[in-house]
């Protein structure tokens, strides 16, 4: 018999960025096949967040989706571009006091870093904590990486509910659909909505209560002349290296000329979203990370 649930809907996002293809066609398969993500004791509901952009093959069409869910900016009733328009009315359908509130959103993205599979969470809540230190678990390549102070749970369309994870694959490239990510987010999918069945019936299986995670310190942008051009790249050393060691003095960029920029913080940190594609307007080159362990 069902016990009371604490997890009554949960809403799986894909096409946020209209180029990531993973997402967007786990969504189109989703809803062809719901069954397939039918549980016992809640609702399963699937969104393509972000159709223009995804026929477009663009990340967005005015500006980036996952930055449009701020509580000021949803509330605006001046805002007039499709993404700003786009975000109120997923708020309207699923924010918590939306007409159909999502209890748990899970939001699905490809990086062109070497990420590999990455779950994402974006602050300290132990729920969403505890189901990653699941996941990893289950399937120890899995990386978790805390966004923590970024901002991510404060203007990302996962912050919309009260509990939220992501899933980031890479390296993919945008617009490209990739089978290998495509199967392991698929699955990850499948293992989520089990837990949370299992969850909901205070039916958790054992495992560790320990969880080695990647949480975010500072971005770290290129080095850029007085017109904001960007004078050096990636170090081929570091290209790829998501998740490994930086360590001082280490190479950092590398300018046109061929001279090495090195690392000079007096620690060691652990680089995310190295040369991420999408990043490059942002003004982002990968953000440092420090990584730790907690028990939970």
């Amino acid at each position: 018999m069902k016990l009371n649930s604490q997890i009554n809907r949960v809403l799986i996002v894909g096409g946020t960025h209209g180029n990531e293809f993973t997402g967007v066609y786990l969504i189109k398969f989703f809803q062809q096949y719901p069954e397939l993500i039918r549980r016992t004791n809640f609702e399963t509901v699937t969104l393509l967040a972000n159709p223009q952009a995804f026929s477009a093959v663009r990340r967005y069409i005015n500006k980036d989706l996952n930055r449009c869910f701020r509580r000021q900016s949803l509330e605006d009733s001046t805002l007039a571009n499709y993404e700003d328009l786009l975000a109120q009315k997923i708020d309207h359908m699923f924010g918590q006091n939306g007409e159909n509130p999502a209890d748990l959103i899970l939001d699905l993205h490809s990086t062109t870093a070497n990420m590999g599979v990455t779950i994402i969470v974006d602050n300290d809540e132990p729920f969403s904590l505890q189901l990653a230190a699941y996941l990893s678990y289950i399937n120890p390549f899995i990386k978790v990486y805390n966004s923590g102070n970024s901002g991510r749970s404060l203007n990302s369309l996962r912050s919309l509910a009260k509990f939220s994870i992501a899933i980031e694959v890479g390296s993919v490239p945008q617009g490209v659909l990739n089978a290998d990510f495509f199967l392991k987010t698929q699955t990850i999918i499948y293992t989520i909505l089990d837990y949370l069945e299992q969850y909901n019936y205070h039916n958790l299986p054992a495992f560790p209560n320990t969880l080695v995670f990647y949480k975010y310190l500072e971005t770290i942008d290129f080095p850029r002349n007085e017109h904001g051009e960007i004078q050096a790249m990636i170090h081929p050393q570091l290209q790829f290296k998501d998740y490994e060691p930086l360590n001082p003095g280490e190479p950092l960029f590398l300018t046109f000329a061929g001279q090495t920029i090195p690392y000079t913080a007096n620690l060691t940190t652990y680089p995310v979203f190295i040369n991420e594609a999408a990043y490059y307007e942002k003004g982002i080159a990968m953000y440092l990370t420090d990584k730790q362990q907690i028990t939970i």
